[in-house]
């Protein structure tokens, strides 16, 4: 039977991206005791790899694919093929930054002002090329973690990724730059890209990642409507596409099925039921693919 070996990131993406495969159709169970999960796929075998190794074990092709995100990409240098952009994150669907940050009260205004100082980072190849970039001569020291509580009394600076700030706002640092804005990438190893089953299971498995992706945050609406009061409730629906339309068995009704922003719902129902809606029906989705 064909295999692909497949890697899924330990860590703060591991949750996440479980529930997104969920949502594409795989159950991934993973034992804490393992670094092997199970998968309701015969012709996929997991294993739990962390995100900043993701790329070399794909291109070495210990791996035939993997999930990592853009930066660890560009750390590591890993010759791999970067196949789709996934853009989720830890609690959210937005991209992550890797920033310089300094102490709140600290001196530093700007990056040229790190010039002989030390700054603390996980991503030493990303950093010390950004310095390069801007003519800046500092030591940059290889982080193992807690990178945050280091300013000011380990290091001058940080470069840390953050999703929404509230970890340096809590150490009470202050963000002066940003480096790079990073995403998880689907990556996959050069010759298995080019096996041709491999490179089908790969697709289509992209495509019903990419269609859960688009599928977070948004629901399906169903209601109906006269026909006589149909423009007054196109004009309240917003839609992803043209909503669909289709005739009910009495000719004087039409139904509408439709797919929203599922922040909107609460101002939405009350505004086509004003419109003379009726029979709403708020649905979740799965995966939505065009």
């Amino acid at each position: 039977m064909n295999n692909l070996k497949l890697g899924i990131p330990k860590g703060s993406l591991q949750d996440s991206t479980v529930e997104l495969f969920a949502r594409a159709g795989w159950r991934i169970s993973v034992n804490s005791r393992s670094y092997y999960p199970t998968i309701d796929d015969p012709e996929i075998e997991c294993m739990l790899v962390r995100a900043q190794e993701m790329a070399r074990y794909v291109g070495s092709g210990a791996l035939d694919a993997g999930i990592t995100g853009k930066d660890w990409i560009l750390e590591t240098s890993g010759a791999v093929e970067e196949i789709a952009e996934l853009v989720y994150a830890k609690t959210s669907l937005g991209r992550v930054r890797w920033v310089l940050a300094v102490a709140e009260d600290s001196p530093v205004k700007n990056v040229r002002d790190l010039e002989g100082k030390v700054i603390a980072t996980e991503a030493v190849h990303l950093t010390e090329q950004y310095l390069q970039r801007h003519g800046v001569h500092a030591r940059v020291e290889f982080s193992w973690g807690a990178t945050e509580v280091k300013v000011p009394q380990l290091a001058d600076a940080i470069v840390e990724v953050t999703e929404t700030g509230a970890s340096l706002r809590a150490n009470h640092l202050r963000v002066v730059d940003t480096l790079l804005e990073s995403a998880p990438w689907f990556i996959g190893h050069r010759a298995s890209w080019q096996d041709q089953w491999k490179r089908e299971k790969i697709q289509n498995m992209v495509l019903l990642l990419e269609g859960a992706i688009k599928a977070y945050n948004r629901v399906g609406l169903m209601l109906n409507v006269r026909r006589e009061d149909l423009a007054n409730v196109l004009a309240a629906l917003p839609a992803l596409r043209n909503p669909t339309i289709a005739q009910l068995s009495d000719p004087d009704w039409v139904a509408i099925n439709t797919i929203v922003e599922e922040r909107t719902v609460r101002q939405l129902i009350p505004k086509l039921k004003s419109a003379r809606a009726e029979g709403i029906v708020e649905y979740p989705l799965n995966k939505i693919v065009y």
